[in-house]
C-alpha cells in the first residue's frame, strides 16, 4: 500500500502500533483510520501475497459449486467455492494461505483448489444467499411463535421466577437472542432495542446514530425474550413493573463484546435496550475523528494546558465520550494522575483509574470529586455536570491548578457557559476556570463504495458557498450491499471550538448572553457547526441532507 502511494511510512507506524495496542488486523485498521476502501486493501493483501482477488459482489458464481462443501464447513473455515476453470475449484477465502483448509478441500472434491483472498463479510452473504441463511432472525422467530409453552397468557399476571427463568432457556429463544446479538454486532450497531406492540414485538437497531427496523414477531414471543435477556444480565427476571439495568459480555470474531442492558416498563410489557460497547470498534485517537485540521490544532493546544477546564457539549449520542477518552489517552503518561468519574464507565483505559458512581449508596458526582481532589490528581474527568454543587467542586478543581474535563448537554459551545450561568454559577468562576469548549454531532460518512456525484442549483449552491457559486458538484451514496443500501458507512465529527481568551473573558464577566459570545468567538477565527459541517458537505465526507438533519437547531 506505501508502493500504491495509498498510505505513508508515517501512517503505518501509526496504524501498527494501534495494532499493538488493540490486537485488531491491520487492514480494518488502515480502512477505519483512513477511509480506505475494503477493496484497496484486499487487494493490496492478495498483491502481497500472490494470490487473486474476487470482488464477490461482481463475481458470477456457479450455484452448483457453492454448494460442493458443506455449509457448517464454510462457514466454520470462512471458505465458498465459487467457479471452476479447468479442473480446479476456485475458492474465495479470507485467509489463503491456510494450506490445512486447502488440503482438506482438495480430498472433499477430488480437485484442484485455486485459492483467492475475499473478504470474511462478503463469504458469509453468499453463503446465506446459497444455502438459503437458515440461521436467520426472521426464521428463528417463526420457529419460536409455533413453540408450544413458550409464551404466557395475556390474562395471567402472576407469573411464577421457574415459569419465565424456562421461557428463557428455551432452545429456540435462546438461538433468537443470540441471532440479533451476532446480527447487531456485524451491521455495526450501537444499540439494539427491543420494543413490544399491542400484537407484536419490533425489533430495531441503531447503525450510525439512525434506527432501522430490522424484524418483528408475535407479541407471544415476548416475555420470553425479555426472559432471556434479563437471564443473560443477570437482572431479576420476576420483577416487569420497575425499571432495571444490567450487563454482560459476548466475544464474536475473537473480539470481546459489551453490552449495557435497560428494561422499562410500558403498556404493552417491558421494553429492552441494549447498548453496545466494542472495544475494537472505538478508535481512541483525536486525529482519526474527523476533527478539521485547525480545529484539531486548537484541540491539542487546549489539553496541554497544565490546569483549568475544558468542557464538550453535544445531545447524548454525539460521541462526547469518545473524543474525551481519546483527549485522555494523548495526555496520558506516567508522570499524570489521572482520575475519572463515570456513570458508567463505558471503556476501560490502561493506566488511568476510573471511578463509577452509585448514587443509591451516596457515591454521586460531587461526593466523589471531593474524594478525588484528596488522592493528589493531576487531570480529573467528571462525566457530566449535572447540578450547582458539581459545577463549583470541578470549578475548584481546575482554579487550584488540575486539568479538568467534563462534558454538559447544550446546543453550542457557546451555551455551555450561559448554561453554567444559569445553574448559579458565579460569572467569575466561569471566566477564570473555563478555558475552552468543544461543541459536536456526528453526521454519516457517504459510502466509499457507491459514492456518485451529482449537481446543485442556484440558492443552495449560494448558501453552501456564501453566494460565490451558483452551480456546485456534491456527492451522495447510491445505496450498495457494502452499506446496507443505506448510501452510508461510518460517522465523523462536526465542530466548534470555543477557545476562551481575555476578550471572551470580559464578555463572560458581563455576564453576556449566548449570541455575543458566538458573535466574538466568530471573529477570532471560530467555525460554528453549520459550518463545519457545510466544509463537510463540500469534501465530499457528507451529504447535504445529514448537514440539514444534525446543524437544523444550531
Amino acid at each position: 500500500m506505501i508502493q500504491q502511494g495509498k498510505i505513508t511510512p508515517d501512517k503505518l507506524k501509526e496504524a501498527l502500533e494501534i495494532q499493538e495496542r488493540t490486537g485488531e488486523k491491520l487492514g480494518e485498521i488502515l480502512q477505519k483510520m483512513y477511509a480506505l476502501q475494503e477493496k484497496e486493501v484486499y487487494e493490496a493483501l492478495a498483491k502481497q501475497l500472490g494470490t487473486l482477488y474476487i470482488e464477490l459482489d461482481k463475481y458470477v458464481i456457479d450455484p452448483k459449486v457453492v454448494t460442493r462443501l458443506p455449509e457448517k464447513f464454510c462457514r466454520q473455515h470462512q471458505v465458498v467455492p465459487v467457479a471452476e476453470e479447468n479442473g480446479a475449484i476456485i475458492l474465495a477465502m479470507a485467509n489463503p494461505v491456510d494450506i490445512m483448509t486447502i488440503d482438506r478441500v482438495r480430498l472433499m472434491t477430488k480437485k484442484e483448489v485455486k485459492p483467492a483472498i475475499a473478504p470474511p463479510r462478503e463469504i458469509e452473504r453468499i453463503l446465506n444467499a446459497y444455502y438459503g441463511a437458515v440461521e436467520s432472525v426472521d426464521d428463528l422467530f417463526k420457529e419460536a411463535e409455533v413453540k408450544e409453552g413458550l409464551f404466557i397468557p395475556a390474562e395471567e399476571e402472576e407469573v411464577k421466577i421457574d415459569q419465565l427463568k424456562a421461557l428463557g432457556e428455551e432452545a429456540p429463544i435462546v438461538r433468537v437472542v443470540n441471532m440479533v446479538i451476532l446480527q447487531a454486532i456485524r451491521s455495526g450497531a450501537s444499540d439494539i432495542h427491543i420494543e413490544p406492540q399491542e400484537e407484536q414485538v419490533r425489533i430495531r437497531f441503531r447503525i450510525d446514530g439512525i434506527l432501522h427496523d430490522v424484524t418483528s414477531t408475535s407479541i407471544k414471543v415476548h416475555p420470553a425474550l425479555v426472559s432471556r435477556v434479563k437471564i443473560l444480565s443477570r437482572m431479576n427476571i420476576a420483577e416487569r413493573r420497575l425499571p432495571q439495568d444490567g450487563r454482560f459480555q459476548v466475544t464474536v470474531d475473537g473480539r470481546n463484546i459489551d453490552f449495557r442492558v435497560s428494561s422499562l416498563p410500558t403498556i404493552f410489557g417491558e421494553k429492552i435496550v441494549m447498548r453496545i460497547l466494542d472495544k475494537s470498534a472505538i478508535l481512541l485517537d483525536l486525529d482519526h475523528l474527523g476533527f478539521e485540521p485547525e480545529d484539531l490544532t486548537k484541540i491539542y493546544r487546549l489539553i496541554q494546558h497544565p490546569y483549568g477546564m475544558i468542557l464538550l457539549t453535544g445531545p447524548t449520542g454525539s460521541g462526547k465520550t469518545t473524543t474525551l477518552y481519546s483527549a485522555l489517552n494523548y495526555i496520558n503518561k506516567p508522570d499524570l494522575n489521572i482520575i475519572t468519574i463515570e456513570d458508567p464507565v463505558e471503556y476501560r483505559l490502561v493506566g488511568i483509574n476510573q471511578v463509577q458512581v452509585k448514587p443509591k449508596i451516596g457515591l454521586t458526582f460531587a461526593n466523589t470529586l471531593r474524594s478525588i481532589m484528596r488522592q493528589d490528581p493531576d487531570v480529573i474527568m467528571v462525566g457530566e455536570i449535572r447540578d450547582r454543587e458539581t459545577a463549583e467542586i470541578a470549578i475548584h478543581a481546575a482554579l487550584t491548578g488540575h486539568l479538568v474535563f467534563s462534558t454538559l448537554h447544550t446546543n453550542t459551545a457557546a451555551g455551555a457557559v450561559v448554561r453554567l450561568q444559569e445553574m448559579g454559577v458565579a460569572s467569575y468562576l466561569i471566566s477564570s476556570s473555563v478555558i475552552g469548549v468543544i461543541a459536536q454531532r456526528l453526521v454519516r460518512r457517504i459510502c466509499q463504495a457507491c459514492k456518485v456525484e451529482f449537481e446543485v442549483k442556484g440558492s443552495v449552491a449560494q448558501e453552501l458557498t456564501g453566494g460565490k457559486e451558483d452551480r456546485l458538484i456534491l456527492y451522495r451514496g447510491k445505496g450498495c450491499n457494502a452499506c446496507n443500501k443505506t448510501g452510508y458507512r461510518g460517522r465523523t465529527a462536526v465542530t466548534e471550538i470555543f477557545v476562551i481568551d481575555d476578550d471572551l473573558r470580559q464578555l463572560i464577566l458581563r455576564s453576556a448572553i449566548e449570541k455575543e459570545l458566538t458573535e466574538l468567538a466568530r471573529t477570532k477565527g471560530m467555525k460554528t457547526l453549520r459550518e463545519n459541517a457545510v466544509q463537510k458537505v463540500l469534501q465530499g465526507v457528507t451529504t447535504l441532507e445529514e448537514m440539514y438533519r444534525v446543524t437544523t437547531n444550531v
